[in-house]
């Protein structure tokens, strides 16, 4: 069995598919989604979002960044700020991100707040760009 998946950022639609299941970066962990699930709202977090493909193996995987997504009537529907695919990260980019981010100076709390949040970011899509 199969559900569909739309995920929109603010710019645009990346991606409107059937697919198995999915696994998602909640705010709280990763939660995993399958057909006839009870619905759902939840709240996202930061990091790697796999999508299972039907008919063997193929998986689906992208970079997302907050927003929130929502399961009913076996329709996955994720509002995102930010949607890559893994194929379009590169590495030397997410390391000079980690390394922008690393040397980024904080004065307070809210400073401190947005370079962790930068160096995960970066750290997250160095590993998928593996």
């Amino acid at each position: 069995m199969a559900f569909n998946v739309v995920i929109v950022t603010p710019e645009q639609q990346v991606l409107d598919e059937t697919v198995t299941q999915a696994i998602l970066p909640a705010h709280d962990g990763e939660i995993g989604i399958l057909t006839d699930r009870a619905p759902l709202l939840v709240k996202l977090g930061q990091g790697r979002m796999q999508l299972a493909l039907p008919g063997g193996g193929k998986r689906r995987v992208l970079y997302v960044e907050g927003g929130v997504a929502q399961m009913k009537d076996n329709k996955l529907t994720v509002l995102t700020q930010i949607a890559i695919p893994a194929e379009e990260i590169s590495a030397e980019t997410a390391g000079a991100e980690l390394a922008e981010a690393t040397a980024q100076r904080t004065t307070d709390e809210k400073s401190f707040e947005d370079r962790q949040r930068r160096m995960q970011r970066a750290r997250s899509m160095q590993a998928l760009a593996r």
